[in-house]
């Protein structure tokens, strides 16, 4: 592992730091993803790998095709290519997760998006939802209403 894995990468309130970094091979990669209650999280999208996410700590709100879903320590989510996929976390505590992507975007893809999160004049949604399309991810539109599943 890399020292350039283990740096964090911070969007907003989000903390990445990632594990493995697979995008150089074209193989799985895995990265730990802090969401502290209310923070702010990337459009609703969906993309041509596939991606598990599995919760540590905390309660991860996450949403995949339309379903909302709770996950608490020990609970693991997955989402098959294409499917259109988000998270929040409207609790009262931070959410630490395990995301394992394969094929891996990779970290630099994150290092881009805090670039344009954290530019001169705040986060730029058109700059934000280019380097999404550049590494493959689609922006789905807003999502209605749907019932929370336990």
């Amino acid at each position: 592992m890399s020292k350039a894995e283990q740096d964090v990468i911070s969007i907003g309130q989000l903390q990445i730091r990632y594990l493995r970094d697979g995008a150089a091979d074209g193989t799985a990669g895995m990265f730990e993803l802090i969401v502290p209650p209310g923070a702010g999280a990337p459009p609703a999208h969906s993309h041509d790998n596939e991606e598990i996410v599995y919760c540590l700590e905390g309660t991860l709100r996450t949403t995949l095709g339309g379903v909302v879903r709770d996950l608490g320590p020990g609970e693991s989510g997955y989402t098959p290519r294409g499917v259109v996929h988000g998270f929040s976390n409207p609790h009262d505590r931070p959410a630490r997760v395990l995301v394992i992507n394969t094929p891996d975007i990779g970290a630099q893809y994150f290092r881009d998006v805090a670039e344009a999160v954290g530019g001169a004049g705040g986060p730029d949604p058109a700059r934000i939802a280019g380097v999404m399309r550049r590494y493959g991810l689609t922006v789905a539109p807003p999502p209605s209403d749907t019932p929370v599943q336990s």
